[in-house]
């Protein structure tokens, strides 16, 4: 699929993104904000918090918020509380360090939460996977599930989502690693992939590669970037990613088992320095790859990605992409998986948002990425 489908910020109303407007609520913290089809209630939840990433939702109303240079934090009533027992050899530097926080879907039942961080050390660090379960306020039952297999100078694009499927698998999205773009084309190397493992880190052996000689059994897609957004949709089970491309590039893909997405032989984005061609890049548009349904213009550096399952009537199987450097996050309508509308929410009303993930009130909670961060929640009014 190499559907080419963008909306330019110049061309808000007639490419069909509409802008919604806040107005201050009387509550402290609190907004009102009209939109195309939904009014919303946006507030703080929780302030202070260093980089938060990745948000979870665990039963009575409790949540886990990670923060990158390494705290897990639990938040009940608002108040937060450190978890001990993070692994030992996690280095936070740059883009690197504790990430994302997924549970278990029977997480009732089994206690178990997934995570996934940088391990290593200042010569050279891999992200890895494992799973422990909360004792009070440490983890406990740590087990370790997978590691990419080629270590790397620290510090850049690490992918690292989890995402649970209706099958009973897992897929982590493992960055390109950014100092050598090919390796997302090198099928013996994690790096530039999606991954998938049963829960308790094996291989199943229905992946697509699993008895081919040259790929590692584990790939499910590559030719990747840095993927940090993936869900599945809960109507059609389709499988869809936001990916960070060079400058501009920013993607919309549909993931499926066995694609190569291109990186960096066909890309949309530009070379930093230059805005010319990337150095690696061979065309816009290869036959043999998969390209993007949708390229995000201007640029989003997308990083979260939910999809609307109850809570607002009017957006429902509708995708809510989040962005950082564009500190707004983009309603998607997806049609016959081509995107067919969008609305631009949020604009610079949080700051960087790195997550958007809905929660089981139904309401949208968006980790504002800062030194001073926070968590918000979005609630239909």
């Amino acid at each position: 699929m190499n559907t080419r489908l963008k909306f330019s910020a110049t061309v808000l109303v007639t490419a069909g993104l509409m802008v919604g407007t806040a107005v201050q609520s009387e509550e402290a913290d609190e907004k009102s904000i009209s939109t195309e089809y939904e009014a919303v209630k946006l507030g703080k939840v929780v302030g202070g918090l260093e980089h938060p990433w990745s948000v979870a939702f665990l039963p009575g109303d409790r949540m886990l918020v990670t923060e990158r240079p390494g705290r897990l934090q639990l938040i009940e009533d608002g108040d937060k509380t450190e978890i001990s027992g993070l692994p030992d050899d996690l280095y936070a530097t740059n883009q690197g360090g504790l990430m994302d926080v997924v549970p278990h879907p029977d997480h009732e039942d089994n206690g178990w939460i997934y995570l996934t961080y940088s391990k290593g050390d200042g010569d050279g660090t891999v992200p890895a996977l494992f799973r422990a379960q909360l004792d009070g306020d440490r983890l406990s039952n740590v087990e370790y599930l997978f590691e990419s297999n080629e270590v790397t100078e620290p510090g850049r694009h690490y992918g690292s989502r989890i995402l649970f499927l209706d099958d009973g698998t897992m897929l982590v999205t493992i960055g390109d690693r950014g100092a050598e773009p090919p390796r997302a084309q090198d099928t013996m190397d994690h790096s530039g992939t999606v991954v998938r493992l049963y829960p308790d880190g094996s291989v199943p052996d229905d992946n697509p590669f699993v008895d081919t000689e040259g790929y590692k059994p584990e790939i499910f897609s590559y030719g990747h970037r840095n993927i940090q957004g993936i869900i599945q949709h809960p109507e059609t089970g389709e499988i869809w990613a936001t990916e960070h491309g060079p400058r501009g590039g920013d993607e919309l893909n549909l993931i499926e088992a066995g694609k190569n997405y291109g990186w960096p032989v066909e890309t949309l984005g530009l070379d930093y320095r230059t805005e010319g061609q990337f150095p690696d890049a061979e065309t816009r548009d290869h036959p043999d790859m998969t390209g993007p349904v949708f390229e995000f213009v201007p640029t989003l550096a997308p990083s979260g990605l939910a999809v609307i399952d109850g809570g607002f009537e009017n957006w429902q199987g509708n995708l809510l992409a989040g962005g950082l450097r564009a500190q707004r996050v983009l309603r998607l309508v997806i049609e016959d998986q081509e995107v067919i509308h969008g609305e631009e929410l949020f604009l610079r009303e949080i700051g960087r948002i790195r997550d958007v993930r809905q929660g089981p009130d139904g309401a949208i909670y968006l980790l504002k990425d800062d030194s001073d961060g926070a968590l918000y929640r979005a609630s239909s009014d």
